[in-house]
C-alpha cells in the first residue's frame, strides 16, 4: 500500500478559537497517534510573521516530537536556509538527529516570500548563493573535524547521530532547483512535480543512477468525514485561509509553487489539492497511489481545530486503515 505521512504547519487563525499551546500539545498527541498507527514521517514547515502564527522555529518544534516518539522519521520541509546562520542549522539540526537517535531529515530550501527576507534583513538576491554555501557548511559541519567558514576555522560538535550524517535534501519549484539539487544535495524535494525529470536527468548526466518517474502522491490535504457538506463546512474556513495565503506568496513572487488561489467562495472546492472524501473514499485514494505512493495527512492545515482534526484521524484509524 502507499506510505503515509504526517504534516503541520501549526497556523492558528483566530477563527478556530484556540491557543497555540493547546495546538502544540495537540499536534504532539497527533503525531504519537501517526507512530501508533505505523505512519513513516511526520513533516515540519516553516514560514515567518505571518498572521495566523505559522511555525517559525521547525527545528524546536522537532526537538519536542523526537522526545515524544521512537520510531518515526522527522522531516523538515522546509528550513529557509537563507534566513539562518548556517552553522547554527548545523548546530540544531545534530542535537535534534541525537534526540531522535537518527531520524531526522532536512529539507533545505531558498525561500520566496519577500516580507521574510526584509524580517531578517536577508536581500531575495543573495538567496541562491546562501542556500549552496548552507548545503557545504552542513556537509563540513557534521564531520565533527575543523574546518574554514569564512576566513576562520570552526568546529562543531555534536556530531549528529546519524552516520555519516543525515541526509540533506534541496527543495525548489524551478529547473535551476532541480539541477542545482543534482550537483549539491543527496536528493531533490521538489514542491511541483514537473521539475522532477530535470533533476532526474541531470543525475544521469553526471553519472548517477536512474531514479525513475516521481512516485505518486496524494493531494496536499484529504479530511475524512462521512457527511460531506458538513465536512467541507468544518473545514472550509481552513482550506480557504491556506490557499489564500500560498497563493497570494506565489503570485507575489512570480512563480509557480502548485498552488491556486481562491478566486471567489464557490470555487473553494475546485482545487483537486483540498478534499474532502468519506472512508470509502479514502481508501480508494489511498490503494490508487499504487505501492510506491505517499499520501501526507496534514490534519490541522490552514488552523483546522484540533478536535475537528481529531476526528478526521479516528475514522482513519477506525474505518480506513483496517482495510489497507
Amino acid at each position: 500500500m502507499a506510505r503515509l505521512e504526517i504534516r503541520y504547519d501549526l497556523r492558528n487563525p483566530r477563527i478556530a478559537d484556540t491557543s497555540v499551546a493547546d495546538r502544540y500539545a495537540a499536534a504532539l498527541d497527533q503525531v504519537a497517534w501517526a507512530e501508533q498507527h505505523g505512519l513513516r514521517t511526520v513533516t515540519l514547515s516553516e514560514h515567518h510573521g505571518t498572521e495566523d502564527g505559522y511555525l517559525p522555529s521547525p527545528l524546536v518544534f522537532a526537538a519536542a516530537v523526537a522526545v515524544r516518539t521512537t520510531r518515526i522519521k522527522i522531516r523538515i520541509a522546509a528550513l529557509i536556509a537563507p534566513l539562518h546562520d548556517p552553522l547554527r542549522i548545523a548546530e540544531d539540526a545534530a542535537v535534534v538527529d541525537q534526540l531522535s537517535r537518527g531520524r531526522l531529515e532536512l529539507v533545505v530550501a531558498n525561500g520566496y516570500v519577500a516580507s521574510e527576507f526584509a524580517m531578517f534583513d536577508k536581500d531575495l538576491a543573495d538567496r541562491v548563493p546562501a542556500v549552496t554555501e548552507a548545503i557545504a557548511i552542513l556537509k563540513a559541519a557534521w564531520t565533527g573535524e575543523p574546518f574554514e567558514h569564512r576566513g576562520r576555522i570552526v568546529t562543531v560538535r555534536p556530531r549528529p547521530f546519524r552516520e555519516p550524517r543525515p541526509p540533506i535534501f534541496l527543495g525548489g519549484a524551478s529547473a535551476g532547483a532541480a539541477r542545482r539539487a543534482a550537483r549539491i544535495a543527496d536528493v531533490f524535494f521538489p514542491s511541483d512535480a514537473t521539475h522532477w525529470e530535470t533533476y532526474r536527468q541531470a543525475i544521469l548526466d553526471g553519472g548517477g543512477p536512474d531514479f525513475g518517474p516521481l512516485p505518486p502522491v496524494g493531494p496536499r490535504f484529504v479530511h475524512v468525514a462521512h457527511d460531506f457538506e458538513q465536512g467541507w463546512s468544518d473545514v472550509g474556513p481552513y482550506v480557504a485561509n491556506d490557499r489564500a495565503s500560498y497563493g497570494r506568496w506565489a503570485a507575489d513572487a512570480g512563480i509557480d509553487t502548485g498552488h491556486r488561489q481562491v478566486t471567489d467562495a464557490n470555487g473553494l472546492r475546485d482545487d483537486p489539492e483540498y478534499v474532502v472524501v468519506t472512508p470509502e473514499q479514502c481508501v480508494e485514494l489511498i490503494a490508487g497511489l499504487g505501492p510506491s505512493g505517499t499520501l501526507a495527512l496534514n490534519p490541522m492545515m490552514g488552523g483546522i481545530p484540533p478536535a475537528v482534526a481529531q476526528a478526521s484521524l479516528d475514522l482513519i484509524a477506525a474505518e480506513v486503515l483496517p482495510q489497507l
